[in-house]
C-alpha cells in the first residue's frame, strides 16, 4: 500500500510541474472616450449675474462680476473756452460800466447831423436803459457816472433800489426843440439823451412828469436834476421851459461852461 501511493504521486510529479501553454482569451479592448469641455470664455464685457434656479430657496449662488472701470471726470475744455472768448461785459466804449454795442456811422437828412462812432447803450452801471439809446461815447459815459454817483444813492431805499431808466430820446437828427430853421440839436450828434422816469426794481416809477412836486419823489428828482450839473455841460429839467415838462434834458454839448435849469 505504502509503495503504491508512492508511485502514484511519482508518475503525477511531471503533470504538476508542467506549465499551463493553453491558449488564454486576450483582454478585451476597453474604449475609451474622452468629453471635451469648452475652456474659460475671457471677454471684456462684464459678467452678469446668474439667475436663481427654481427650487433652490435657501441657496445663494456665488456670482463672479466683473468690476467696470472707473469713470474718469474729464475737465470741461469746451466750455471754458466759450467762457473765455466771450466778449467782457460793458466791451463798448472802453468802460466797464457801460453795456451795448457799436454801431456803424450814422449821417443824417441835415448838415452836421451824424455820430462817426456811434453806440446802442443797452445798460449804465448795472441800470437798464428802456429803451436803448443811441449816443456817442461822451454822453454814454456822463450818463454812466451819473448813475452810479447820483441815481442809485438816490434812490437805494426806494423799491429796492434803481432798476432802469426810463429814455424818452437819444439820438435824433433835428433842430432845438423840433423848431424849424433853428439850431441843430446835440441829439442830432448822439450828445444828449432824455429822461423821463427812474424805474425801481420792484416794478414802481418816479416819473419827472408827475412827481416834480411830489413830496417825496420831487425831492429825489431834483436832487440827481441838481447833481447832474457835473457830467453833464447842459442840464434842464421841469422849471426850464414848457419843452421839458416831463423829462430831463442832459446833454454834453462842447462849451466852455455848464448851463443848468
Amino acid at each position: 500500500m505504502i509503495w503504491s501511493g508512492i508511485l502514484i504521486l511519482l508518475l503525477a510529479a511531471p503533470a504538476l510541474a508542467a506549465p499551463d501553454r493553453s491558449p488564454r482569451p486576450s483582454p478585451r479592448p476597453v474604449e475609451m472616450v474622452f468629453r471635451t469641455s469648452p475652456g474659460p470664455v475671457y471677454s471684456d464685457a462684464p459678467m452678469r449675474p446668474v439667475p436663481r434656479p427654481e427650487g433652490a430657496a435657501g441657496l445663494r449662488p456665488v456670482v463672479m462680476v466683473r468690476p467696470s472701470p472707473r469713470p474718469v471726470k474729464m475737465r470741461p475744455v469746451e466750455a471754458e473756452t466759450r467762457v473765455l472768448s466771450r466778449a467782457p461785459r460793458g466791451g463798448v466804449c472802453g468802460g466797464h460800466q457801460i453795456e451795448g454795442e457799436a454801431l456803424a456811422p450814422i449821417s443824417g437828412r441835415l448838415r452836421g447831423c451824424e455820430i462817426a462812432r456811434p453806440v446802442r447803450v443797452t445798460r449804465v452801471s448795472g441800470v437798464a436803459l428802456k429803451p436803448a439809446a443811441v449816443l456817442d461815447c461822451s454822453a454814454a459815459q456822463a450818463l454812466a457816472d451819473w448813475v452810479e454817483n447820483s441815481v442809485k444813492p438816490a434812490v437805494r431805499r426806494l423799491g429796492g433800489g434803481a432798476g432802469g431808466l426810463r429814455v424818452a430820446a437819444g439820438y435824433a437828427c433835428r433842430t432845438r426843440n423840433n423848431r424849424p430853421g433853428g439850431k441843430l440839436s446835440e441829439h442830432a450828434k448822439g450828445r444828449a439823451v432824455d429822461i423821463s422816469a427812474i424805474v425801481l426794481k420792484n416794478g414802481k416809477s418816479i416819473p419827472v412828469l408827475s412827481g416834480w412836486n411830489d413830496v417825496v419823489a420831487g425831492k429825489i428828482l431834483r436832487q440827481v436834476h441838481r447833481e447832474a450839473c457835473g457830467p453833464f455841460k447842459t442840464v434842464l429839467g421841469p422849471e426850464a421851459d414848457r419843452y421839458h415838462k416831463d423829462h430831463l434834458h442832459l446833454d454834453v454839448a462842447q462849451r466852455a461852461g455848464r448851463y443848468c435849469r
